[in-house]
């Protein structure tokens, strides 16, 4: 992604809330997002067209976090009254009340299946919670925080959580493992890259620091905002060039992964920027699903619109969504007969692959 692609003017703004809002969440397809505040409500919004859809109520005090499941259907939601509160997203019923902290919980995640909730608190634990069984009590206590725990992630095998006593732990559910990286500064937020090889900690000395997941290593470090008595959520932009997080002074700063130069900077309000999520799909991804759904609904583009669109995947080094594309290209009913100009593009991604026995294989029958 080009600088010249960031965000940089508002396109819309949300209004509802009765309060400040604590956490914004875009879904996993990036069409919706999900806002929570002091006011104790959760608010559903289609943030494209300013639309708010739904509300949720149940909270008995401020929420601070959301988390929606991969399909969409539901949501878990963490604050402070304790609890975590799981929930059905079409008709806003609350399926189930996880209670067992002991203080005010900062954060929630969902598993990849979604069969488990993980909440960060401040009396200093991780705890999973097994959203298909019946009981409220916790599957897993993690204790060995010397401080709040205010922000958690998880892959496929671990647990990692990022604490006010300087750490960020990573807990290998597999063999029951824990490993500690001591970042000498409180953590007050941690999120992974979208390749899951780093992670992004913000801490209350005004710096973001990359750290590599598996090592430990100190990658480079972000500074320019002020952060030095909010929780204020950072992240990574969706093809990981670029580092994003809010500032006490109302402005959201992106930093260049690599150089840690401040790329771009503006006021998005007039105090702490609290929350940044940043919009799951790039422009070539939208690009594609339009493709996609176009063929769905039994329109078939042109060979040219769809070599065209092939090339310039390729172009922007996305191969990934070159092979997508082709794939829907392919599909039988869609109608359409390749021509040179597609087994040109095909010959172009075999090579940047490295698979050249392969696209010899796959041309052959067609030429």
């Amino acid at each position: 992604m080009s600088t010249s692609e960031l965000p940089r003017k508002e396109a819309n703004v949300l209004k509802g809330h009765e309060g400040a809002v604590l956490a914004a969440r875009f879904n996993s397809d990036g069409n919706y997002c999900l806002s929570c505040g002091k006011d104790r409500t959760i608010r559903l919004w289609n943030p494209h067209r300013g639309i708010h859809i739904k509300t949720y109520k149940s909270h008995g005090r401020e929420v601070r976090d959301v988390h929606v499941t991969l399909d969409n259907s539901k949501l878990c939601s963490c604050g402070g009254d304790r609890q975590i509160f799981y929930w059905d997203v079409s008709t806003g019923r609350v399926i189930r009340k996880f209670r067992g902290h002991d203080g005010e919980v900062n954060a929630v995640k969902f598993n990849e299946y979604a069969s488990v909730v993980v909440s960060a608190g401040y009396d200093r634990s991780l705890r999973a919670w097994d959203c298909r069984s019946h009981s409220t009590e916790p599957i897993q206590i993690i204790d060995s925080f010397l401080d709040t725990v205010m922000s958690v992630c998880l892959t496929k095998t671990e647990i990692i959580g990022g604490s006010v006593d300087g750490t960020v732990r990573t807990f290998d559910i597999r063999i029951g493992r824990e490993i500690s990286d001591d970042l000498g500064q409180p953590v007050n937020c941690i999120s992974l890259s979208n390749d899951n090889n780093c992670i992004l900690a913000n801490c209350l000395d005004s710096t973001l620091r990359l750290l590599d997941r598996s090592t430990g290593e100190l990658l480079q470090e972000y500074k320019g905002h002020a952060c030095k008595s909010y929780k204020m959520d950072c992240c990574l932009t969706n093809s990981d060039a670029h580092v994003t997080g809010g500032s006490e002074d109302g402005s959201i700063f992106f930093w260049d992964l690599v150089d840690a130069s401040v790329v771009s900077k503006f006021r998005a309000h007039s105090s702490v920027v609290t929350s940044v999520s940043y919009h799951p799909k790039d422009n070539f991804e939208e690009g594609v699903d339009v493709f996609s759904i176009l063929t769905e609904i039994g329109y078939c583009p042109s060979i040219e619109t769809w070599n065209l669109a092939l090339l310039a995947c390729l172009k922007v080094g996305r191969n990934d969504l070159m092979w997508k594309l082709y794939q829907d290209m392919v599909e039988p009913g869609v109608g359409v007969d390749i021509d040179v100009g597609t087994v040109g593009c095909l010959i172009q991604a075999f090579c940047i692959d490295g698979k050249v026995s392969k696209g010899y294989e796959h041309l052959l029958p067609i030429g």
